[in-house]
Parts: C-alpha cells; sequence; structure tokens
C-alpha cells in the first residue's frame, strides 16, 4: 500500500505563483496542466533548502508529462518535468 498522493495517471495542475525565493518549478510550466506518470521517491524540498535552511521538509517528487503545446502553444512531443508535489493540485477532467 502506498502513501503518494497522485497515482499513476492523475491529472494535476501546477501553482501558479512566483515566489520571491528559488523554486524548482519552471516559469514556463507554473498553472499548466498535466498527468503524472509515476511518483520518483521522497526529497528534501528545494525550495527551502536553497535558503540555507535545516528545517526543509521531505516531500514526494513526481514525473509528471505535459504536452509541449500546453507549455508553449506548439509542438508535438511531451515534456516531462521532476516535481515536488507541493506543486501540484488535483485538476481532474
Amino acid at each position: 500500500m502506498t502513501d503518494d498522493r497522485y497515482a499513476p495517471g492523475a491529472y494535476v495542475r501546477t501553482l501558479h505563483h512566483d515566489p520571491p525565493h528559488h523554486t524548482r518549478l519552471p516559469r514556463y510550466a507554473r498553472g499548466k496542466r498535466g498527468t503524472v506518470i509515476e511518483p520518483e521517491g521522497r526529497a528534501p524540498l528545494a525550495d527551502i533548502r536553497s535558503q540555507g535552511r535545516t528545517d526543509c521538509p521531505v516531500e514526494q517528487v513526481y514525473a509528471v508529462r505535459f504536452a509541449a503545446r500546453d507549455l508553449w502553444g506548439e509542438g508535438d512531443h511531451y515534456v516531462v518535468l521532476d516535481l515536488f508535489e507541493s506543486y501540484l493540485e488535483d485538476d481532474q477532467p
């Protein structure tokens, strides 16, 4: 039994935010809809760790697939990003 929030095939949307600090969520992928491919394990949240803090939470990282057309308005291929769980929210069709 797994305690992952998102199962493979789940539709998610990335947060649409612009934090005043480092984030591993690329600007071009903010607010975009994708599909979870698989969980990739847990890691310390880079946004907090990059600030030199030692209190960073450990989160699940997911491989998420996006249609290039959804990211840039063109392209017939897909882009896969490894994203922390806190960057994602449910987005069912």
